[in-house]
């Protein structure tokens, strides 16, 4: 096999070796079905077993209560920004935002569009750099809910802990995080993720629902954002995006390998602070992030020149790694070392930072 490279890509990003090739030897013939699946009829005997055994296998790993549900969807989480304030605004009319980079502020000005949207916190002050603390937020006890991003994948940040909201339920996009910590699913009122950082190819959405939380849409709400027809119908309103169902089943698998989610989280732990703690005892390096609020995913982070950082990017792609280059937005540098990427590569880049430290 060609070597691979390590990928620090923000998403789509690294998938595990061992589901891709899992998948690969599936390719043309899963199961001895005589055929691939992605050419299955979403309606067949043997998909249906895919789509519920990788269902039971998240709501396990995930620790998902009952009165709950889990939706494979498609879209991608951008679509959960209009989704989200149709099925629930209904309510009070109201819902609170907090603002801490790039997309939970598209969630914020499409939300706009169905009631009245409250800015309950925004980092914008500090370029998004920190996370608001609970005593910084200005909540309202009649929102229908409130809503903020637990990952910030441009900025590199991360909360380091679940909001207190009352009895107003919380909805998070946990697009860049899901499945590297612990998470008490109880405090939520909706989950919501696309698959291309931690779970699968990109086409997938899964979404968690509590469910007293569906069936009070907005009357004008999209057939195919509608939470409850979803529920009603298993996700299988219309064909499912199968392949990364298929797929997610397979990464679920290797995460169960890894010690679930409890053992992933301490993995990716140390990774995270290794390429932290590397960073900030070089000279020339430094971090953008506080250091209370530094993400364990995306590792963002710049020299002292925009010329430095450009040749940081070419030579870090003739040694074997790629996308490291920072966001447009924001510049400088960023790793994105989602869960699927090795300890190796993670020590390989500190090698090569603390090498080109010295020589520049």
């Amino acid at each position: 096999m060609e070597k691979r490279v390590y990928n620090f890509s923000a998403g789509p990003s690294m998938l595990p070796l061992s589901a891709l090739e899992r998948a690969g030897a599936e390719i043309t013939n899963y199961a001895g079905s005589g055929m691939s699946v992605m050419e299955m009829s979403h309606r067949s005997k043997v998909f249906q077993k895919i789509f519920d055994d990788t269902q039971a296998k998240f709501r396990r790993l995930m620790n998902v209560p009952e009165g709950y549900k889990i939706l494979f969807l498609q879209g991608g989480a951008s679509s959960q920004f209009s989704a989200v304030p149709l099925n629930l605004i209904g309510k009070t009319g109201k819902a609170d935002y907090a603002v801490t980079g790039n997309f939970s502020n598209i969630a914020f000005k499409e939300a706009q569009k169905y009631g009245q949207i409250s800015l309950a916190a925004s980092s914008a002050d500090a370029n998004h750099t920190y996370i608001p603390a609970q005593d910084q937020l200005k909540l309202d006890p009649q929102a229908s809910y409130f809503y903020y991003c637990a990952n910030n994948t441009i900025y590199g940040t991360e909360w380091p802990y679940v909001p207190d909201t009352g009895d107003v339920p919380i909805v998070c996009d946990m697009s860049s995080d899901i499945l590297s910590r612990q998470v008490d699913v109880s405090k939520y009122g909706i989950i919501f993720a696309g698959a291309q950082k931690n779970m699968a190819p990109a086409g997938l959405t899964v979404v968690i629902v509590r469910e007293d939380l569906a069936g009070q849409e907005l009357p004008y709400t999209p057939l195919m954002m509608n939470y409850k027809t979803m529920i009603d119908k298993d996700s299988m309103y219309n064909t499912p995006p199968c392949w990364c169902i298929y797929m997610l089943g397979l990464v679920l698998d290797w995460l169960d390998e890894q010690g679930g989610v409890p053992g992933m989280e301490k993995i990716k732990h140390a990774k995270a602070q290794m390429l932290y703690d590397t960073i900030d005892a070089s000279r020339l390096f430094t971090c953008a992030a506080r250091a209370d609020s530094r993400s364990d995913m995306n590792v963002t982070f710049r020299s002292a020149s925009e010329e430095l950082d450009a040749k940081f990017v070419q030579e870090s792609i003739a040694a074997g790694f790629t996308n490291l280059k920072g966001h447009r937005s924001v510049g400088g540098m960023r790793a994105s070392i989602y869960n699927a990427m090795p300890v190796e590569g993670v020590e390989a880049l500190c090698d090569f930072i603390r090498k080109f430290d010295k020589e520049n």
